[in-house]
């Protein structure tokens, strides 16, 4: 397994893109997911530097993309969503092979309904993804108003033949429960049946503590500071033989990203 944060490390005097990878690997963790959530400001020639100083470092690259995507939506919002998740394949996809994205929201729509639209709407990109080499991956998301609850996102999966982003922190809040050794198991087991057994050797997981309400998420906690048993889930993810990468998105970032690493290579 790999680890790395969401983000440039805290800790990283250059706040870069490429001033963040250095500092990964300076720090021992091994993978940064660069987030494009405000948009994609990125260009062509820096997204081929920021290539090659991955390259040269070992450090595996993902990208987060635009946050105002929603593929249930009609229209110019519709038009736009598939265009920033397009630039983003287009950009991130010269240094990362995985695109994380948050497909929608139900909004007025019956949850088969809103599973139909972002399906079909989501096919074009798809294609566009596979023809660069490149994985869209949707995320299991937190709140029960947002399409991605684990049913629902893996088998868009199956069908689209794409694989997910398991936030375990988001699931755990949007059913207010997934939080143990043989809960972790659960989900670890629905993957591989729905998925196949290669989709937990190249599984691309969230973890972070997580306060949560009635509503679901509410925001992110550092890990020590929230109720989310992340021994258990590393336990689980030894025992199932995962391979793949951890992004910590807690606020401290690479303190947690750190300990999880530690904690891994201390489990037998």
């Amino acid at each position: 397994m790999r680890f790395g944060t969401a983000g440039v490390p805290n800790c990283s005097k250059d706040r870069s893109t490429i001033g963040g990878i250095r500092t990964i690997r300076e720090l021992g963790l091994d993978a940064m997911e660069v987030q494009f959530v405000r948009g994609v400001k990125m260009g062509i020639d820096m997204a081929k530097q920021v290539k090659e100083v991955a390259e040269s470092l070992n450090v595996k690259l993902s990208v987060h993309a635009p946050y105002y995507i929603n593929m249930n939506a009609d229209g110019v919002k519709l038009k736009g969503s598939i265009e920033r998740l397009k630039k983003t394949v287009e950009i991130g996809g010269i240094f990362a092979k995985d695109i994380v994205f948050h497909p929608g929201y139900y909004l007025k729509h019956s949850k088969e309904t809103t599973y139909r639209r972002i399906r079909d709407n989501l096919k074009p990109v798809v294609e566009f993804a596979r023809d660069r080499g490149v994985m869209l991956r949707p995320e299991t998301t937190g709140k029960p108003t947002q399409f991605g609850d684990l049913e629902e996102t893996l088998r868009l999966c199956q069908e689209l033949e794409i694989l997910p982003c398991i936030d375990f922190a988001h699931i755990h809040a949007r059913y207010r429960a997934f939080n143990s050794y043989e809960e972790f198991c659960q989900i670890l087991e629905t993957v591989e049946n729905t998925l196949g057994s290669d989709a937990l050797k190249m599984l691309h997981v969230h973890v972070s503590g997580i306060e949560y309400g009635l509503k679901g998420e509410k925001r992110h906690l550092n890990l020590k500071e929230s109720d989310f048993k992340y021994e258990d889930l590393l336990r689980a993810l030894k025992d199932f033989s995962v391979d793949g990468t951890i992004i910590v998105e807690s606020p401290n970032l690479e303190e947690d990203a750190l300990m999880l690493k530690k904690l891994w290579l201390e489990i037998e």
